[in-house]
Protein backbone atom coordinates (compact mmCIF):
# COMPACT_ATOMS: atom_id res chain seq x y z
CA UNK A 1 0.00 0.00 0.00
CA UNK A 2 1.51 3.31 -0.61
CA UNK A 3 1.61 5.79 2.44
CA UNK A 4 2.57 9.39 1.26
CA UNK A 5 2.10 12.68 3.06
CA UNK A 6 2.86 16.30 2.54
CA UNK A 7 5.37 17.83 5.00
CA UNK A 8 7.78 20.20 3.31
CA UNK A 9 9.79 21.53 6.51
CA UNK A 10 10.06 18.42 7.86
CA UNK A 11 13.94 16.50 7.40
CA UNK A 12 13.03 12.99 7.72
CA UNK A 13 9.65 11.61 7.91
CA UNK A 14 9.07 7.82 9.51
CA UNK A 15 5.97 5.51 9.67
CA UNK A 16 4.69 3.65 12.84
CA UNK A 17 2.22 1.08 11.59
CA UNK A 18 1.26 -1.61 13.98
CA UNK A 19 4.85 -2.59 15.66
CA UNK A 20 6.66 -1.41 12.75
CA UNK A 21 9.13 1.68 12.22
CA UNK A 22 9.63 2.24 8.80
CA UNK A 23 11.26 5.30 7.03
CA UNK A 24 9.65 7.62 3.65
CA UNK A 25 11.38 8.92 0.71
CA UNK A 26 11.17 12.03 -0.57
CA UNK A 27 8.84 12.11 -3.36
CA UNK A 28 10.82 12.34 -6.80
CA UNK A 29 8.42 14.64 -8.57
CA UNK A 30 6.18 16.24 -6.14
CA UNK A 31 8.13 18.87 -4.09
CA UNK A 32 7.73 18.25 -0.05
CA UNK A 33 6.07 14.65 -0.32
CA UNK A 34 7.12 11.96 1.10
CA UNK A 35 6.31 8.35 0.11
CA UNK A 36 6.52 4.68 1.23
CA UNK A 37 5.27 1.52 -0.25
CA UNK A 38 4.55 -0.89 2.78
CA UNK A 39 2.33 -4.03 3.43
CA UNK A 40 -0.80 -2.75 5.13
CA UNK A 41 -4.64 -3.76 5.14
CA UNK A 42 -7.96 -2.43 6.08
CA UNK A 43 -7.95 -1.55 9.67
CA UNK A 44 -3.93 -1.12 10.32
CA UNK A 45 -3.27 1.17 12.68
CA UNK A 46 -0.66 3.60 11.80
CA UNK A 47 0.98 6.75 12.52
CA UNK A 48 3.70 9.28 11.27
CA UNK A 49 7.01 10.94 13.01
CA UNK A 50 8.06 13.85 11.98
CA UNK A 51 12.32 14.69 12.91
CA UNK A 52 12.25 12.12 15.54
CA UNK A 53 9.05 14.09 17.12
CA UNK A 54 5.49 12.18 18.42
CA UNK A 55 3.58 9.99 16.38
CA UNK A 56 0.70 11.87 14.65
CA UNK A 57 -2.58 10.87 12.56
CA UNK A 58 -2.17 11.24 8.74
CA UNK A 59 -4.01 14.65 7.99
CA UNK A 60 -5.87 12.59 5.38
CA UNK A 61 -6.84 9.72 7.63
CA UNK A 62 -9.87 8.05 6.82
CA UNK A 63 -10.29 6.83 10.38
CA UNK A 64 -9.39 7.46 13.82
CA UNK A 65 -10.40 4.91 15.90
CA UNK A 66 -9.44 6.12 19.27
CA UNK A 67 -10.30 10.02 18.19
CA UNK A 68 -8.50 12.97 16.59
CA UNK A 69 -5.28 12.41 19.26
CA UNK A 70 -4.76 8.58 18.57
CA UNK A 71 -2.98 6.85 15.46
CA UNK A 72 -4.62 6.44 11.82
CA UNK A 73 -6.46 3.29 10.48
CA UNK A 74 -6.59 2.26 7.02
CA UNK A 75 -9.89 2.40 5.38
CA UNK A 76 -10.18 0.31 2.08
CA UNK A 77 -12.84 1.97 0.44
CA UNK A 78 -14.10 -1.22 -1.87
CA UNK A 79 -14.31 -3.25 1.18
CA UNK A 80 -18.14 -2.05 1.76
CA UNK A 81 -20.65 -3.71 -0.37
CA UNK A 82 -23.30 -1.13 -1.49
CA UNK A 83 -26.68 -2.49 -1.64
CA UNK A 84 -28.62 0.60 -3.25
CA UNK A 85 -28.00 1.43 -7.29
CA UNK A 86 -28.02 5.22 -6.91
CA UNK A 87 -28.00 7.30 -9.99
CA UNK A 88 -28.34 10.46 -7.73
CA UNK A 89 -30.80 13.03 -6.85
CA UNK A 90 -30.40 16.69 -8.19
CA UNK A 91 -31.42 19.88 -6.09
CA UNK A 92 -33.71 21.34 -8.12
CA UNK A 93 -37.84 20.40 -6.01
CA UNK A 94 -36.13 19.22 -3.21
CA UNK A 95 -36.94 19.39 0.38
CA UNK A 96 -34.05 19.09 2.79
CA UNK A 97 -34.12 17.87 6.32
CA UNK A 98 -31.46 19.03 8.42
CA UNK A 99 -30.61 16.47 11.05
CA UNK A 100 -27.97 16.06 14.05
CA UNK A 101 -26.54 12.33 13.87
CA UNK A 102 -25.78 13.29 17.54
CA UNK A 103 -29.37 14.03 18.79
CA UNK A 104 -31.50 12.58 15.75
CA UNK A 105 -32.10 9.28 18.58
CA UNK A 106 -31.08 8.95 21.93
CA UNK A 107 -28.33 6.83 20.86
CA UNK A 108 -26.76 9.18 18.68
CA UNK A 109 -25.60 7.11 16.11
CA UNK A 110 -25.56 6.84 12.12
CA UNK A 111 -27.31 2.71 13.06
CA UNK A 112 -29.84 4.32 15.18
CA UNK A 113 -30.68 7.01 13.12
CA UNK A 114 -31.09 4.67 10.09
CA UNK A 115 -34.43 3.13 11.73
CA UNK A 116 -36.07 6.75 11.84
CA UNK A 117 -35.82 6.71 7.44
CA UNK A 118 -39.00 5.66 6.82
CA UNK A 119 -40.52 8.51 9.17
CA UNK A 120 -38.91 11.02 6.50
CA UNK A 121 -39.61 8.73 3.57
CA UNK A 122 -43.03 9.29 4.73
CA UNK A 123 -42.95 13.04 5.68
CA UNK A 124 -41.80 13.23 1.89
CA UNK A 125 -38.23 14.69 2.45
CA UNK A 126 -35.75 14.36 -0.70
CA UNK A 127 -32.68 14.85 0.76
CA UNK A 128 -31.20 14.74 4.33
CA UNK A 129 -28.10 17.20 5.41
CA UNK A 130 -26.04 15.23 7.84
CA UNK A 131 -24.44 18.41 10.03
CA UNK A 132 -20.45 18.02 10.45
CA UNK A 133 -19.54 14.02 11.26
CA UNK A 134 -15.68 14.11 10.92
CA UNK A 135 -13.71 13.48 14.36
CA UNK A 136 -13.84 15.70 17.24
CA UNK A 137 -12.75 15.77 20.77
CA UNK A 138 -15.04 13.70 23.34
CA UNK A 139 -18.24 11.90 22.40
CA UNK A 140 -20.95 14.37 22.00
CA UNK A 141 -20.59 18.24 19.92
CA UNK A 142 -22.35 20.13 17.19
CA UNK A 143 -19.22 18.71 15.01
CA UNK A 144 -18.25 22.30 13.94
CA UNK A 145 -15.22 21.82 16.26
CA UNK A 146 -13.84 18.97 13.89
CA UNK A 147 -10.01 18.45 13.21
CA UNK A 148 -9.86 15.62 10.79
CA UNK A 149 -11.78 16.47 7.06
CA UNK A 150 -10.78 13.23 5.70
CA UNK A 151 -12.49 10.69 8.69
CA UNK A 152 -15.87 9.96 10.49
CA UNK A 153 -16.72 10.28 13.96
CA UNK A 154 -16.36 7.12 15.49
CA UNK A 155 -18.81 7.44 18.42
CA UNK A 156 -21.16 7.68 15.25
CA UNK A 157 -20.37 4.49 13.72
CA UNK A 158 -17.01 5.40 11.88
CA UNK A 159 -17.05 5.57 8.05
CA UNK A 160 -18.57 1.84 7.90
CA UNK A 161 -21.83 3.80 10.09
CA UNK A 162 -21.72 6.34 7.54
CA UNK A 163 -22.01 4.32 4.48
CA UNK A 164 -24.48 2.07 6.32
CA UNK A 165 -26.46 5.05 6.89
CA UNK A 166 -25.94 6.57 3.18
CA UNK A 167 -27.23 3.11 1.52
CA UNK A 168 -30.48 2.89 3.53
CA UNK A 169 -30.89 6.50 2.99
CA UNK A 170 -30.72 5.34 -0.69
CA UNK A 171 -32.48 2.80 -0.42
CA UNK A 172 -35.78 4.98 0.49
CA UNK A 173 -35.13 7.17 -2.46
CA UNK A 174 -33.13 10.11 -0.14
CA UNK A 175 -30.30 12.02 -0.99
CA UNK A 176 -27.75 12.95 1.34
CA UNK A 177 -25.71 16.03 1.63
CA UNK A 178 -22.84 16.56 3.89
CA UNK A 179 -22.06 19.76 6.09
CA UNK A 180 -18.57 20.35 5.73
CA UNK A 181 -16.16 23.19 7.35
CA UNK A 182 -13.52 24.57 5.41
CA UNK A 183 -12.72 27.73 7.27
CA UNK A 184 -11.34 26.48 10.36
CA UNK A 185 -10.54 23.65 12.34
CA UNK A 186 -11.12 23.12 16.28
CA UNK A 187 -9.41 24.40 19.26
CA UNK A 188 -7.79 20.94 20.69
CA UNK A 189 -6.71 17.45 18.79
CA UNK A 190 -5.54 19.74 15.40
CA UNK A 191 -1.96 18.40 14.49
CA UNK A 192 -2.29 19.58 11.08
CA UNK A 193 0.27 22.55 11.85
CA UNK A 194 3.54 20.33 11.97
CA UNK A 195 3.13 18.97 9.01
CA UNK A 196 3.22 22.16 6.83
CA UNK A 197 1.44 26.03 6.54
CA UNK A 198 -2.15 24.63 6.21
CA UNK A 199 -2.74 28.12 8.63
CA UNK A 200 -1.61 31.80 8.12
CA UNK A 201 -1.07 35.07 10.02
CA UNK A 202 -1.92 36.71 7.22
CA UNK A 203 -5.87 36.51 8.05
CA UNK A 204 -7.48 35.93 11.14
CA UNK A 205 -10.78 34.84 11.59
CA UNK A 206 -12.88 34.65 14.77
CA UNK A 207 -11.20 31.27 15.40
CA UNK A 208 -7.56 32.67 15.07
CA UNK A 209 -5.08 32.12 12.07
CA UNK A 210 -7.44 31.58 8.74
CA UNK A 211 -6.67 28.46 6.40
CA UNK A 212 -4.18 28.76 3.77
CA UNK A 213 -6.13 29.32 1.17
CA UNK A 214 -3.44 32.83 -0.45
CA UNK A 215 -0.07 32.49 1.22
CA UNK A 216 2.95 30.02 0.22
CA UNK A 217 2.20 26.60 0.63
CA UNK A 218 -1.42 27.28 -0.25
CA UNK A 219 -1.90 24.96 -3.39
CA UNK A 220 -1.24 22.18 -1.47
CA UNK A 221 -3.82 23.39 1.13
CA UNK A 222 -6.61 23.98 -1.23
CA UNK A 223 -5.47 20.41 -3.01
CA UNK A 224 -6.43 19.28 0.70
CA UNK A 225 -9.81 20.45 1.07
CA UNK A 226 -10.47 20.00 -2.59
CA UNK A 227 -9.93 16.02 -2.65
CA UNK A 228 -11.61 15.29 0.77
CA UNK A 229 -14.39 16.98 -0.60
CA UNK A 230 -14.50 15.09 -3.86
CA UNK A 231 -13.62 11.95 -1.44
CA UNK A 232 -17.19 12.80 0.40
CA UNK A 233 -18.91 12.54 -2.94
CA UNK A 234 -17.26 9.84 -4.58
CA UNK A 235 -16.33 7.46 -1.72
CA UNK A 236 -19.74 7.80 0.40
CA UNK A 237 -22.30 8.44 -3.00
CA UNK A 238 -23.22 11.74 -1.36
CA UNK A 239 -25.27 13.94 -3.29
CA UNK A 240 -24.11 17.24 -2.40
CA UNK A 241 -22.12 19.02 0.33
CA UNK A 242 -23.28 22.01 2.69
CA UNK A 243 -20.41 24.70 2.94
CA UNK A 244 -20.22 26.03 6.48
CA UNK A 245 -19.83 30.12 6.35
CA UNK A 246 -17.97 30.65 3.17
CA UNK A 247 -17.70 34.13 4.06
CA UNK A 248 -14.61 33.52 6.73
CA UNK A 249 -12.61 31.97 4.23
CA UNK A 250 -10.48 34.47 3.11
CA UNK A 251 -8.58 34.12 -0.40
CA UNK A 252 -7.06 37.20 -2.19
CA UNK A 253 -6.34 35.02 -5.52
CA UNK A 254 -7.00 35.55 -8.77
CA UNK A 255 -8.72 31.92 -8.84
CA UNK A 256 -11.15 32.01 -5.47
CA UNK A 257 -11.04 28.67 -3.92
CA UNK A 258 -14.76 28.19 -4.00
CA UNK A 259 -14.16 28.52 -7.79
CA UNK A 260 -11.77 25.95 -8.02
CA UNK A 261 -13.68 23.62 -5.64
CA UNK A 262 -16.97 23.96 -7.94
CA UNK A 263 -14.80 23.39 -10.91
CA UNK A 264 -13.35 19.81 -9.73
CA UNK A 265 -17.03 18.74 -8.24
CA UNK A 266 -18.47 19.76 -11.50
CA UNK A 267 -15.96 17.79 -13.73
CA UNK A 268 -16.15 14.92 -11.16
CA UNK A 269 -20.70 14.94 -11.73
CA UNK A 270 -19.98 14.34 -15.26
CA UNK A 271 -17.09 11.41 -15.07
CA UNK A 272 -19.90 9.46 -11.72
CA UNK A 273 -22.74 10.31 -14.48
CA UNK A 274 -24.84 11.60 -11.28
CA UNK A 275 -26.14 15.27 -10.29
CA UNK A 276 -23.84 16.46 -7.59
CA UNK A 277 -23.94 19.98 -6.08
CA UNK A 278 -22.77 22.71 -3.34
CA UNK A 279 -24.67 24.80 -0.91
CA UNK A 280 -22.94 27.37 0.84
CA UNK A 281 -23.83 29.33 4.06
CA UNK A 282 -22.50 32.81 3.31
CA UNK A 283 -23.27 35.79 5.22
CA UNK A 284 -23.10 38.01 2.35
CA UNK A 285 -26.75 38.35 0.26
CA UNK A 286 -24.18 38.31 -3.09
CA UNK A 287 -25.28 36.54 -5.86
CA UNK A 288 -22.15 36.51 -7.51
CA UNK A 289 -21.89 32.62 -4.89
CA UNK A 290 -24.07 31.09 -7.37
CA UNK A 291 -24.20 32.39 -10.44
CA UNK A 292 -22.39 30.34 -13.29
CA UNK A 293 -18.36 30.59 -13.89
CA UNK A 294 -18.86 31.45 -17.16
CA UNK A 295 -20.60 34.24 -16.03
CA UNK A 296 -17.95 35.36 -13.42
CA UNK A 297 -19.64 33.89 -11.00
CA UNK A 298 -18.40 31.47 -8.26
CA UNK A 299 -20.36 28.36 -10.02
CA UNK A 300 -21.94 27.33 -6.22
CA UNK A 301 -25.56 25.44 -6.72
CA UNK A 302 -27.53 26.81 -3.91
CA UNK A 303 -26.91 29.17 -0.62
CA UNK A 304 -28.84 29.18 2.48
CA UNK A 305 -30.95 32.67 2.99
CA UNK A 306 -30.71 34.14 5.93
CA UNK A 307 -33.09 36.75 5.24
CA UNK A 308 -36.17 34.60 4.73
CA UNK A 309 -35.30 33.24 7.75
CA UNK A 310 -35.31 36.43 9.75
CA UNK A 311 -38.13 38.14 8.09
CA UNK A 312 -40.35 34.98 8.84
CA UNK A 313 -39.41 34.70 12.51
CA UNK A 314 -39.45 38.47 13.45
CA UNK A 315 -43.15 37.89 11.72
CA UNK A 316 -44.04 35.18 13.55
CA UNK A 317 -42.50 35.87 16.67
CA UNK A 318 -42.45 40.06 17.19
CA UNK A 319 -39.17 39.48 18.54
CA UNK A 320 -37.04 42.41 17.26
CA UNK A 321 -33.65 42.68 18.60
CA UNK A 322 -30.10 42.58 17.47
CA UNK A 323 -29.95 41.41 13.57
CA UNK A 324 -34.31 41.03 13.67
CA UNK A 325 -34.64 44.97 14.00
CA UNK A 326 -35.04 45.85 10.10
CA UNK A 327 -36.97 42.76 9.76
CA UNK A 328 -39.39 43.33 12.39
CA UNK A 329 -39.75 47.00 11.56
CA UNK A 330 -41.03 46.01 8.23
CA UNK A 331 -43.35 43.88 9.58
CA UNK A 332 -44.92 41.45 6.99
CA UNK A 333 -43.29 43.52 4.08
CA UNK A 334 -40.29 41.80 4.84
CA UNK A 335 -41.34 38.59 3.92
CA UNK A 336 -42.95 39.75 1.10
CA UNK A 337 -40.00 41.54 -0.23
CA UNK A 338 -37.74 37.88 0.57
CA UNK A 339 -40.15 35.51 -0.88
CA UNK A 340 -40.15 38.19 -4.49
CA UNK A 341 -36.46 39.03 -4.18
CA UNK A 342 -34.62 36.76 -2.88
CA UNK A 343 -32.83 38.85 -0.34
CA UNK A 344 -34.14 41.71 2.24
CA UNK A 345 -30.54 43.29 2.66
CA UNK A 346 -30.08 43.93 -1.38
CA UNK A 347 -27.46 47.17 -0.89
CA UNK A 348 -30.02 48.53 1.65
CA UNK A 349 -29.04 50.11 5.11
CA UNK A 350 -28.16 47.01 8.02
CA UNK A 351 -28.78 48.91 10.92
CA UNK A 352 -27.01 45.53 13.08
CA UNK A 353 -24.23 45.93 10.79
CA UNK A 354 -23.99 49.54 11.08
CA UNK A 355 -23.71 49.97 6.96
CA UNK A 356 -25.02 48.82 3.53
CA UNK A 357 -25.51 44.98 2.71
CA UNK A 358 -26.08 42.68 -0.12
CA UNK A 359 -26.86 43.22 -3.67
CA UNK A 360 -29.80 42.57 -5.24
CA UNK A 361 -30.52 39.28 -7.51
CA UNK A 362 -31.34 39.35 -11.12
CA UNK A 363 -35.14 37.95 -10.69
CA UNK A 364 -35.77 36.70 -14.36
CA UNK A 365 -32.05 34.88 -14.29
CA UNK A 366 -31.38 33.37 -10.86
CA UNK A 367 -33.25 30.09 -10.29
CA UNK A 368 -35.06 29.94 -7.15
CA UNK A 369 -33.78 26.76 -5.80
CA UNK A 370 -30.89 28.16 -6.01
CA UNK A 371 -31.91 30.22 -1.85
CA UNK A 372 -32.77 27.45 0.39
CA UNK A 373 -35.45 29.10 2.61
CA UNK A 374 -36.53 28.02 6.00
CA UNK A 375 -38.44 28.59 9.54
CA UNK A 376 -35.28 26.90 12.06
CA UNK A 377 -31.95 25.76 11.68
CA UNK A 378 -29.27 24.35 14.47
CA UNK A 379 -27.70 28.11 14.20
CA UNK A 380 -31.16 29.93 14.94
CA UNK A 381 -32.59 27.55 17.56
CA UNK A 382 -28.85 26.59 19.24
CA UNK A 383 -27.83 30.15 19.16
CA UNK A 384 -30.15 30.95 21.61
CA UNK A 385 -30.03 31.15 25.16
CA UNK A 386 -31.76 27.89 26.01
CA UNK A 387 -32.41 26.54 22.69
CA UNK A 388 -35.99 26.99 22.37
CA UNK A 389 -37.61 26.02 19.43
CA UNK A 390 -40.77 27.92 17.49
CA UNK A 391 -44.14 26.66 19.40
CA UNK A 392 -46.38 24.30 17.55
CA UNK A 393 -48.65 27.33 16.85
CA UNK A 394 -46.48 29.74 15.23
CA UNK A 395 -44.46 26.67 13.17
CA UNK A 396 -48.14 26.29 11.57
CA UNK A 397 -47.94 29.27 10.25
CA UNK A 398 -44.23 29.62 9.42
CA UNK A 399 -44.54 26.15 7.66
CA UNK A 400 -47.17 27.52 4.87
CA UNK A 401 -44.81 29.90 3.85
CA UNK A 402 -41.79 27.85 4.14
CA UNK A 403 -43.26 24.80 1.93
CA UNK A 404 -45.13 27.01 -0.73
CA UNK A 405 -42.17 29.69 -1.19
CA UNK A 406 -39.85 29.85 -4.16
CA UNK A 407 -37.24 28.72 -2.68
CA UNK A 408 -35.79 25.12 -1.49
CA UNK A 409 -37.59 24.21 1.55
CA UNK A 410 -35.78 23.05 4.36
CA UNK A 411 -36.12 21.48 7.68
CA UNK A 412 -34.65 20.93 11.22
CA UNK A 413 -34.88 17.92 13.01
CA UNK A 414 -38.58 17.45 14.64
CA UNK A 415 -39.83 20.75 13.47
CA UNK A 416 -42.32 18.79 11.23
CA UNK A 417 -44.20 18.07 14.74
CA UNK A 418 -43.33 20.93 17.13
CA UNK A 419 -40.72 18.61 18.87
CA UNK A 420 -40.89 20.42 22.25
CA UNK A 421 -37.33 19.34 23.25
CA UNK A 422 -35.13 22.18 22.93
CA UNK A 423 -31.38 21.74 21.17
CA UNK A 424 -28.88 23.31 23.43
CA UNK A 425 -24.93 24.03 22.56
CA UNK A 426 -22.83 21.46 24.12
CA UNK A 427 -19.36 20.12 23.97
CA UNK A 428 -17.44 17.48 25.46
CA UNK A 429 -14.11 18.15 25.47
CA UNK A 430 -11.64 16.03 27.79
CA UNK A 431 -9.47 19.21 28.12
CA UNK A 432 -11.63 20.19 31.34
CA UNK A 433 -9.58 23.94 31.25
CA UNK A 434 -10.76 24.20 27.92
CA UNK A 435 -14.41 23.27 28.32
CA UNK A 436 -14.53 25.23 31.56
CA UNK A 437 -13.45 28.18 29.34
CA UNK A 438 -16.10 27.40 27.12
CA UNK A 439 -19.01 27.20 29.65
CA UNK A 440 -17.46 30.88 31.03
CA UNK A 441 -17.84 32.45 28.04
CA UNK A 442 -21.17 31.02 27.15
CA UNK A 443 -22.53 32.44 30.10
CA UNK A 444 -20.91 35.61 29.41
CA UNK A 445 -22.27 36.16 26.27
CA UNK A 446 -25.53 35.72 27.19
CA UNK A 447 -25.40 38.11 30.65
CA UNK A 448 -24.59 41.07 28.27
CA UNK A 449 -28.52 40.33 27.19
CA UNK A 450 -29.91 39.92 30.64
CA UNK A 451 -29.66 36.28 31.34
CA UNK A 452 -28.54 35.13 34.51
CA UNK A 453 -25.93 32.66 34.58
CA UNK A 454 -27.39 29.80 35.85
CA UNK A 455 -30.12 30.14 33.47
CA UNK A 456 -27.73 29.17 30.50
CA UNK A 457 -27.16 25.44 30.52
CA UNK A 458 -23.52 24.29 30.48
CA UNK A 459 -22.49 22.81 27.00
CA UNK A 460 -19.97 20.36 29.05
CA UNK A 461 -22.92 19.29 31.54
CA UNK A 462 -23.62 16.02 29.51
CA UNK A 463 -27.26 16.38 30.75
CA UNK A 464 -26.94 19.41 27.68
CA UNK A 465 -26.97 17.29 24.95
CA UNK A 466 -29.56 14.51 26.40
CA UNK A 467 -31.98 17.08 26.60
CA UNK A 468 -31.14 17.84 22.72
CA UNK A 469 -32.35 14.34 21.98
CA UNK A 470 -35.43 14.39 20.11
CA UNK A 471 -38.39 12.36 21.86
CA UNK A 472 -39.55 10.05 19.26
CA UNK A 473 -42.94 9.61 21.01
CA UNK A 474 -44.40 12.73 20.48
CA UNK A 475 -45.26 12.61 16.93
CA UNK A 476 -48.05 10.08 18.20
CA UNK A 477 -49.54 12.44 20.36
CA UNK A 478 -51.53 15.54 20.47
CA UNK A 479 -51.03 18.20 19.69
CA UNK A 480 -47.59 17.35 17.32
CA UNK A 481 -49.59 14.74 15.99
CA UNK A 482 -51.65 17.55 13.77
CA UNK A 483 -48.76 19.30 13.16
CA UNK A 484 -46.52 16.77 11.56
CA UNK A 485 -50.45 15.84 9.49
CA UNK A 486 -50.01 19.48 8.27
CA UNK A 487 -46.55 19.44 7.39
CA UNK A 488 -47.04 16.32 5.45
CA UNK A 489 -50.00 17.80 3.49
CA UNK A 490 -48.29 20.94 2.75
CA UNK A 491 -44.93 19.03 1.14
CA UNK A 492 -47.45 16.42 -0.33
CA UNK A 493 -49.08 19.60 -1.71
CA UNK A 494 -45.95 21.22 -2.99
CA UNK A 495 -44.96 17.87 -4.90
CA UNK A 496 -47.95 17.61 -6.92
CA UNK A 497 -48.03 21.51 -7.94
CA UNK A 498 -46.03 22.12 -10.49
CA UNK A 499 -46.49 26.19 -9.82
CA UNK A 500 -44.56 25.28 -6.56
CA UNK A 501 -41.93 24.19 -8.21
CA UNK A 502 -41.52 27.05 -10.46
CA UNK A 503 -38.19 28.10 -10.25
CA UNK A 504 -38.70 31.79 -12.01
CA UNK A 505 -38.75 34.58 -9.22
CA UNK A 506 -39.77 37.32 -10.94
CA UNK A 507 -43.25 34.97 -11.33
CA UNK A 508 -44.02 35.32 -7.28
CA UNK A 509 -45.84 38.23 -6.16
CA UNK A 510 -46.35 39.13 -2.70
CA UNK A 511 -48.56 41.30 -1.35
CA UNK A 512 -48.51 42.54 2.85
CA UNK A 513 -51.28 44.46 4.92
CA UNK A 514 -51.66 45.02 8.27
CA UNK A 515 -50.19 41.58 10.27
CA UNK A 516 -50.80 39.62 6.95
CA UNK A 517 -49.33 37.89 3.46
CA UNK A 518 -50.88 36.71 0.16
CA UNK A 519 -48.78 35.28 -1.70
CA UNK A 520 -49.39 33.96 -5.36
CA UNK A 521 -47.45 31.34 -7.40
CA UNK A 522 -49.27 30.23 -10.64
CA UNK A 523 -52.85 29.76 -9.77
CA UNK A 524 -51.92 28.60 -5.88
CA UNK A 525 -52.77 31.29 -3.11
CA UNK A 526 -50.85 31.51 0.40
CA UNK A 527 -52.75 33.30 3.02
CA UNK A 528 -51.43 33.92 6.14
CA UNK A 529 -52.84 36.00 9.57
CA UNK A 530 -49.23 36.74 11.67
CA UNK A 531 -51.36 38.04 14.48
CA UNK A 532 -53.29 36.74 17.69
CA UNK A 533 -56.68 37.98 16.12
CA UNK A 534 -58.60 37.09 13.58
CA UNK A 535 -58.11 38.55 9.97
CA UNK A 536 -59.77 39.02 6.46
CA UNK A 537 -57.32 38.89 4.44
CA UNK A 538 -58.69 40.10 0.44
CA UNK A 539 -58.26 37.57 -2.77
CA UNK A 540 -57.10 39.12 -6.00
CA UNK A 541 -59.20 36.20 -7.86
CA UNK A 542 -61.67 33.57 -7.02
CA UNK A 543 -60.68 30.76 -5.11
CA UNK A 544 -61.33 27.87 -3.25
CA UNK A 545 -59.12 26.17 0.21
CA UNK A 546 -57.18 23.24 -0.56
CA UNK A 547 -55.60 23.26 2.91
CA UNK A 548 -55.97 25.69 6.00
CA UNK A 549 -54.92 25.92 9.90
CA UNK A 550 -57.14 26.06 11.14
CA UNK A 551 -60.40 25.94 9.33
CA UNK A 552 -61.60 29.36 7.88
CA UNK A 553 -64.19 30.73 6.22
CA UNK A 554 -63.91 32.06 2.69
CA UNK A 555 -66.38 35.55 2.77
CA UNK A 556 -68.65 35.88 0.38
CA UNK A 557 -67.70 39.20 -2.85
CA UNK A 558 -66.90 39.53 -6.15
CA UNK A 559 -63.06 38.45 -5.62
CA UNK A 560 -64.38 37.07 -2.22
CA UNK A 561 -61.51 37.25 0.97
CA UNK A 562 -60.86 34.77 3.47
CA UNK A 563 -61.40 35.38 7.35
CA UNK A 564 -58.45 33.81 9.31
CA UNK A 565 -58.36 32.59 12.58
CA UNK A 566 -55.25 33.87 14.57
CA UNK A 567 -51.66 32.82 13.79
CA UNK A 568 -54.03 31.06 10.97
CA UNK A 569 -52.85 29.83 7.39
CA UNK A 570 -54.33 29.19 4.22
CA UNK A 571 -53.75 27.44 1.11
CA UNK A 572 -56.36 28.10 -2.13
CA UNK A 573 -56.47 27.43 -5.68
CA UNK A 574 -58.50 29.59 -8.16
CA UNK A 575 -61.25 28.40 -9.07
CA UNK A 576 -60.98 28.54 -13.11
CA UNK A 577 -57.38 26.92 -13.08
CA UNK A 578 -58.08 22.50 -12.87
CA UNK A 579 -57.04 21.08 -9.49
CA UNK A 580 -54.32 19.19 -8.76
CA UNK A 581 -54.26 15.50 -7.36
CA UNK A 582 -52.83 15.78 -3.70
CA UNK A 583 -51.32 12.62 -2.59
CA UNK A 584 -50.17 12.32 1.28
Amino acid sequence: MLFEVWAPNAQRVEILIEDGRYALGPDPVRAGWWRADLAAGHGARYAYVLDGGPPLPDPRSRRQPDGPDGRSAVVDQDAFAWQAPWPGRALPGAVVYELHVGTFTPEGTFDAAIEKLPHLARLGITHVELMPVCPFPGRNGWGYEGVSLWAVHEPYGGPEGMKRFVDAAHQHSLGVILDVVHNHLGPSGNHLPPFGPYFTDRHHTPWGDAVNLDAPGSDEVRDFLISSALCWLRDFRLDGLRLDAVHALVDTRALHFLEELSTAVDALSAALGRPLFLIAESDLNDPHSTAPREAGGLGLHAQWSDDFHHALHAAVTGESQGYYADFAAAGPGAVAKTLTHGFFHDGSYSSFRGRHHGRPLDRAAVPAHRLLGYAQTHDQIGNRAVGDRLPAELLGVAAALVLTAPFTPMLFMGEEWGAATPWQFFTDHDDKELGAAITRGRRREFAAHGWAEEDVPDPQDPATRDRSCLDWSEPERSPHRELLAWYRSLIALRRAEPALTDPHLDAVAATAGGRTLRLARGPIRVLVNFSDAPARVPLDVPCKVLLARPACRVLPGPDGAVQLPPRGAAVLRTTAAPAATVKG
